[in-house]
């Protein structure tokens, strides 16, 4: 798979400060949280309160070109969810919404996660495209399409 170019060349915190989502002093608090714990720098403004999932997710579709899909009224195919094994939905916080032929398009919170979709194209076969959702609309929906199909 080819590594990810950026259409706008800025740092995720620089495109929240723009969008007046948060400020510089937000963004440096989130750094140093992110410096000693880890984790993504989305995440970390959500934990701390300074961003709403929503944002971040707006955001990655700028800077990169995802385009954004709220999942709430979404209504997905129970044989497109068939597609992707429901422990690997939940450990790479994606799902898949639509399949045609040997494309599968997903819907993913973290879409910058190359290995994630490296498994899901092995492991179906299928070439995957991308799209960009909350993590809790993720969850929800994982909740909602693998009700009783614990694998």
């Amino acid at each position: 798979m080819p590594s990810l170019k950026r259409i706008i060349n800025k740092q995720l915190g620089e495109l929240l400060i723009e969008r007046g989502i948060i400020d510089r002093k937000q963004l440096e608090k989130a750094l140093l949280i992110q410096k000693e714990k880890g984790g993504l720098i989305g995440e970390v403004l959500v934990a701390l309160s300074f961003a709403k999932e929503v944002d971040i997710a707006q955001a990655l579709t700028c800077q990169y070109g995802f385009p954004y899909l709220p999942l709430k009224n979404y209504d997905i195919d129970p044989e497109v969810i068939k597609a992707v094994p429901e422990n690997v939905a939940k450990q790479y916080c994606l799902i898949p919404i639509d399949k045609i032929g040997k494309s599968l398009t997903l819907s993913m919170s973290n879409p910058l996660n190359i290995q994630a979709v490296e498994d899901v194209e092995m492991i179906t076969g299928c070439v995957v495209q991308t799209f960009v959702s909350t993590a809790t609309d993720i969850r929800e929906s994982i909740a909602r399409y693998y009700k009783g199909s614990s694998k």
